[in-house]
């Protein structure tokens, strides 16, 4: 059996390697790059660092894993999400960053807050929600009509006063009903209801 039939022969390393180990380039008669994948990407980076450019160093990982340049670790395929535009349909980032980095711009976009300006939040509540004060604060609470932030709360008491409407009179009346006391509204008006005081 001919070597051109298992492989071919890399121009830069002498070694004869199976085909995959080449780039595809349709200029070249046999469809494959003169170089291999290892000898091309060693040249490139030789290129860069001539030309004064920043270049990462080579990390060899094992088959079926990927390092993420953020957290530096090595993990398997399965921590990252799919990308079918990268070379490697890999993201750039594992998921633990990609969460990481997510929750960071959320902080931002939606709060205006960094996630050291809301630990500092958390910490001067003792780390508990200012309401039930047993829960620990994790959301952060904010006026929908302003847009300013009030505190960090934990998710049941964040969502029960979104519910109420962000209004204080039903948190006032929601309190009294919890108290036992009874209030009724009084009819006024048609249509018109005057509460207890």
């Amino acid at each position: 059996m001919a070597i051109e039939e298992v492989g071919r022969r890399c121009s830069r390393c002498k070694d004869h390697k199976p085909r995959a180990a080449f780039a595809r380039n349709k200029a070249m008669r046999d469809g494959l790059q003169a170089y291999c994948r290892e000898c091309a990407a060693a040249y490139h980076q030789e290129r860069q660092v001539a030309k004064g450019c920043n270049v990462r160093p080579r990390v060899e990982v094992p088959e079926g894993h990927k390092l993420c340049r953020t957290c530096g670790e090595i993990k398997p395929h399965s921590e990252w999400t799919r990308n079918r535009t990268a070379s490697d349909g890999l993201a750039t980032l594992c998921k633990t960053c990609k969460a990481a980095k997510g929750r960071v711009g959320h902080l931002k976009r939606h709060y205006g807050l960094t996630e050291a300006e809301r630990d500092a939040m958390v910490a001067s509540q003792m780390g508990l929600c200012v309401i039930c004060l047993k829960a620990p604060a994790v959301h952060v609470d904010h006026c929908h009509k302003t847009g300013k932030v009030r505190g960090v709360l934990c998710f049941n008491c964040n969502s029960a006063i979104g519910k109420l409407g962000d209004d204080p009179d039903a948190v006032r009346r929601a309190a009294a009903y919890l108290e036992g006391t009874s209030w009724k509204p009084t009819l006024v008006a048609p249509g018109v209801y005057q509460l207890p005081s």
